[in-house]
């Protein structure tokens, strides 16, 4: 493949990621600046890193759950889309562990407030 086409595939790439919300552009061209030939991969091992590290959390965070099913759900949704590297559905189901986490809080608040005042 020509690499004039290559380098103009991969901008593309990126700038879609950023016009999409994906990725935060300054923070993710300032990763790659720290590129070198030293260690040209530095970004991808990062983020590696990242999915890694991403999916042990989630996990620690399905264990210290208090029997929150759907929270359980959405995050054992995330930690599959991490380890699989697919980035859009992390995205789509990160925000679904935040709505759902949220949602079992507001229920929560309510359900204690109203348990305070029975007794």
């Amino acid at each position: 493949m020509d690499s004039n086409l290559l380098h103009r595939q991969v901008a593309y790439t990126k700038r879609c990621f950023f016009e999409q919300g994906y990725l935060d552009r300054d923070q993710f061209t300032q990763l790659e600046e720290l590129q070198d030939d030293t260690n040209p991969n530095f970004a991808e091992e990062i983020v590696s890193l990242f999915y890694n590290d991403s999916a042990r959390l989630i996990r620690s965070i399905e264990q210290t759950l208090i029997g929150a099913n759907r929270v359980t759900d959405a995050c054992s949704q995330f930690r599959e889309y991490c380890l699989a590297g697919n980035l859009e559905g992390c995205m789509r189901s990160f925000q679904q562990v935040k709505q759902e986490h949220e949602i079992l809080k507001k229920k929560l608040d309510t359900y204690f407030q109203v348990s305070f005042f029975s007794h």
